[in-house]
């Protein structure tokens, strides 16, 4: 299938009640049709991985076409200089989240994009800096327990920024490093209770939420099966 042919595909799917229900999410409406995730990526499992039509799909600027582009592109045919471009048009938390999660925690920039994007001023960009730190201490088995210790202090610094999608995603990565491992688990609880200290109702926030998770049971139980 061509790139034509896959937008046309995706627009016989429009759904506008959809959108709306989206939009109640905070979900962008801009370009957006209104396709559910599941049906994108089964799309993307049809489509196969193609770096070219990825590049495509995103040109496109439709909302679920730019989120299929992350599913069927290729991680080791990925530049800086794209990730760079897609994160400025990044402009909903789910396209954000899902190409973050799905294809640039893949790609051999990701540690370093996640660092630099965290000091950004667009609220978008700084989100994907933490989406990608959230995916990556998910998905990326073989980076050391100090690659992670190195975004505490990006953490730290922006758990006073207000705004609801940024807040939310520095939470998220606190969260998911703290439970890759018991090391971490515990580093991140520190982490937690130092911003807990912050005149910040976000980083209040994000302290109490992160420690009400990482000091539940469950996670103890879970992180302590890992490190068996």
């Amino acid at each position: 299938m061509d790139c034509s042919q896959i937008i046309k595909e995706l627009k016989s799917h429009s759904n506008p009640k959809n959108v709306a229900g989206m939009a109640r999410f905070g979900i962008s409406t801009n370009g957006t049709l209104g396709v559910s995730v599941p049906a994108l990526r089964a799309m993307a499992k049809r489509i196969g991985k193609n770096h070219e039509l990825a590049l495509e799909l995103w040109e496109s600027g439709i909302h679920e076409a730019r989120m299929l582009a992350g599913f069927v592109d290729d991680a080791e045919l990925v530049s800086g200089g794209q990730m760079e471009k897609w994160v400025i048009g990044f402009d909903s938390w789910d396209v954000c989240d899902q190409v973050c999660g799905d294809l640039f925690d893949r790609t051999e920039f990701a540690h370093a994009k996640a660092a630099e994007w965290s000091k950004r001023k667009e609220e978008f960009v700084k989100r994907a800096g933490f989406a990608l730190m959230a995916a990556l201490a998910v998905h990326d088995k073989k980076a050391s327990d100090a690659q992670f210790e190195k975004f505490f202090v990006h953490i730290k610094r922006e758990a006073n920024d207000e705004r609801n999608f940024v807040r939310k995603a520095v939470n998220w990565a606190l969260r998911n490093i703290g439970k890759r491992n018991e090391r971490l688990r515990v580093n991140a609880l520190g982490v937690a209770r130092e911003i807990a200290k912050m005149e910040s109702k976000s980083a209040r926030w994000i302290a109490a939420d992160a420690i009400r998770e990482l000091e539940s049971e469950a996670v103890k139980a879970r992180v302590g099966r890992k490190g068996a």
